[in-house]
């Protein structure tokens, strides 16, 4: 059996390391979607859709099978979305409410087959502690620019990993991409995962 090819709908550096990291080639495909046409109060659904939509416009535009991989990712704190920050101001007050508190990172998968339109969708859900950082240790941080580029301010993988006090659930789902959820995906799309480790 010939392993399908693997399309990453994301320009997001950290969900192609974890996929190499697992002994996945994927060609790397960003969906340039508009993601403002999409308007959901509820953080779950909101990826879903965001995540699914990013792989569907990538998937119209291939002209042999694949598999196209879409995700997304959002920050909720007392339930209020938080994505990526506007500013350098706007990074420094969400790290000065998100400190001490609890959140839950959710991150919508989305797996399309291209040529049969077949769709595969799951949401993870991690529940994140901040630790109870200072002033200066905010801004220093957001001076690196690392939170500007991250949904909710922070990136696990990075600097920001030595202000998470506590993880309950799957931490790369933090980063991105659930690799469990991943599996379970591609299982059901039928992948040879373990074929692809051979090739």
């Amino acid at each position: 059996m010939t392993t399908p090819r693997l399309i990453l709908a994301s320009a997001s550096p950290a969900r192609r390391r974890l996929l190499a990291t697992v002994g996945l080639t994927v060609e790397v495909q960003p969906s340039h979607f508009d993601e403002s046409l999409v308007q959901l109060n509820d953080p779950p659904a909101l990826v879903q859709e965001l995540a699914f939509r990013k792989a569907a416009s990538v998937a119209r535009s291939q002209t042999e099978p694949a598999l196209v991989l879409g995700c997304d990712s959002v920050l909720a704190i007392n339930g209020e979305i938080c994505g990526k920050p506007a500013s350098p101001a706007e990074a420094i007050a969400r790290w000065q409410q998100m400190r001490g508190q609890w959140g839950e990172l959710h991150t919508g998968h989305a797996l399309i087959d291209s040529a049969s339109q077949r769709r595969w969708l799951a949401c993870g859900t991690t529940r994140v502690r901040f630790a109870e950082v200072e002033d200066a240790e905010i801004k220093a941080y957001v001076a690196t620019g690392e939170p500007l580029a991250c949904a909710g301010a922070f990136a696990l993988e990075g600097k920001g990993g030595l202000f998470i006090a506590e993880i309950q659930g799957c931490h790369t789902n933090v980063i991105g991409l659930s690799l469990p959820l991943l599996r379970e995906l591609l299982l059901a799309a039928d992948y040879p995962l373990l074929q692809a480790w051979q090739t």
